[in-house]
């Protein structure tokens, strides 16, 4: 190991947390520590325990070489596995939960999409190597919490700032420019610094190096932000995303799509991005290529940019209700809300109350809410018959069975769904008799 030598004074105490002291945190933490040795957490589940949101993910540093980390964790009972160990990344698993262990490490080269590493005994020059000031925050397990670069402060100011000069950090990693906006939409509270958003229209053309799957974990994640919108508006402005993004649009139809969200829902960020980008099934088709989306994903967005129909229009409860079968309740009410945002991208004035400062934009109404519902109901209403039916009837399977339920299928839907089984039946037996 690099010898530094380099000392961290203690920076205060984080508050009690409960994933500090869940058994599995408490047995991880045990093993890596049952030789004496020093274990930390580190980054984000530090960062959010300050700023007091919930902890997903917890990450654990030492000074300990990976091989000894597997020793560690796998005389303690516990599974370990080798994730990145060329990096210094062991993943323990413990009562079925993983914890990402890496060794102290420093950047000997880097190259704008990965680093060689060289692993140290020096905790200020791993915190150095990490991209933002909140997240080179570290605390022990006792809660003594260590910041070198004065995250703690940047956290509460909601300021988002680079370890070192945002070039340099930049250049280590090109991922790092979206990470800068994602942080910035869930973190800031302030606009971001003029000279870093300089330095990232400068080096946005650099994102055509990155996978598609770091591009799109990054971009969903700031998508996925309370609201996005201003952060993406700066994107949009600054053109970060036109090297991975070439039909990105205007922000417009966000703005609306955000009204007719449903309040404290997750965030979806498939449906957020067909609000950015053109209409169209082959942009959708080369864009979910593109950022490799699954094949679900790449389903949904296929349909909310080529919808089957404009579900906010006029259309009839059977148009509806097939539209419904063809893409599931959920489907469909992703659709109705992107469908109601089009119509309404020139409703952001007010529409009642003189409060100068509040949010009064035209909203989704009673009709709307009424649309969802709907679709919840039509989602329940299935088609009585099947292909053995008509087989049982004497039809041959081909062509003709398919045509003949149709068929029977438009009859029922005719009648708004109320035709019992029965009366299918009775229909289809008079549909064979007229051929």
């Amino acid at each position: 190991m690099t010898e530094v030598g380099c000392a961290m004074t203690p920076a205060g105490k984080i508050p009690p947390q409960d994933w500090m002291g869940a058994p599995a945190t408490l047995a991880v933490i045990a093993a890596l520590t049952a030789e004496g040795a020093e274990a930390r957490f580190v980054g984000g589940c530090v960062r959010d325990a300050l700023a007091g949101r919930a902890v997903r993910d917890i990450d654990i540093a030492t000074k300990l070489a990976p091989e000894a980390v597997i020793g560690l964790i796998e005389g303690a009972g516990l599974k370990a596995i080798p994730t990145g160990i060329q990096h210094g990344t062991v993943t323990a698993v413990a009562e079925g939960k993983p914890f990402e262990i890496t060794t102290l490490r420093i950047d000997v080269e880097s190259y704008g999409r990965r680093a060689k590493v060289a692993f140290t005994d020096d905790w200020t020059a791993d915190a150095a190597r990490r991209d933002f000031t909140f997240n080179a925050l570290s605390c022990t397990p006792d809660g003594t919490l260590y910041d070198p670069f004065d995250g703690a402060a940047d956290l509460a100011a909601g300021r988002v700032r680079f370890v070192g000069e945002a070039r340099a950090r930049i250049e280590e990693d090109y991922l790092r420019l979206l990470r800068f906006f994602r942080f910035q939409a869930h973190f800031g509270k302030q606009p971001p610094d003029p000279e870093t958003l300089e330095v990232a229209a400068d080096l946005a053309p650099q994102l055509a190096q990155l996978s598609g799957e770091r591009v799109r974990d990054e971009l969903f994640r700031l998508l996925e932000a309370p609201d996005p919108l201003p952060v993406i508006e700066i994107v949009i402005a600054r053109r970060i995303l036109r090297a991975v993004m070439p039909t990105l649009g205007d922000a417009a139809l966000l703005r609306a799509l955000l009204r007719a969200e449903a309040p404290g829902a997750p965030a979806d960020p498939v449906l957020r991005l067909a609000a950015l980008v053109a209409p169209g099934r082959a942009g959708a088709e080369a864009l979910a290529g593109r950022l490799r989306l699954s094949n679900r994903q790449r389903f949904a967005l296929a349909y909310l940019l080529d919808p089957p129909l404009d579900p906010w229009t006029r259309v009839t409860l059977k148009d509806r209700h097939r539209a419904v079968r063809k893409l599931g309740a959920p489907l469909f009410q992703k659709l109705l809300r992107l469908s109601w945002a089009r119509h309404h991208l020139d409703d952001g004035g007010r529409d009642g109350g003189d409060d100068e400062g509040s949010d009064q934009r035209t909203r989704p109404d009673a009709a709307f809410e009424a649309a969802l519902a709907e679709a919840e109901r039509l989602a329940g209403i299935a088609f009585p018959l099947f292909g053995r039916d008509a087989l049982a009837l004497g039809v041959r399977e081909g062509p003709e069975l398919g045509r003949l339920l149709d068929a029977v299928e438009a009859w029922w839907a005719d009648r708004d769904f109320a035709p019992s089984r029965e009366a299918c039946l009775a229909r289809l037996k008079e549909l064979i008799a007229a051929d």
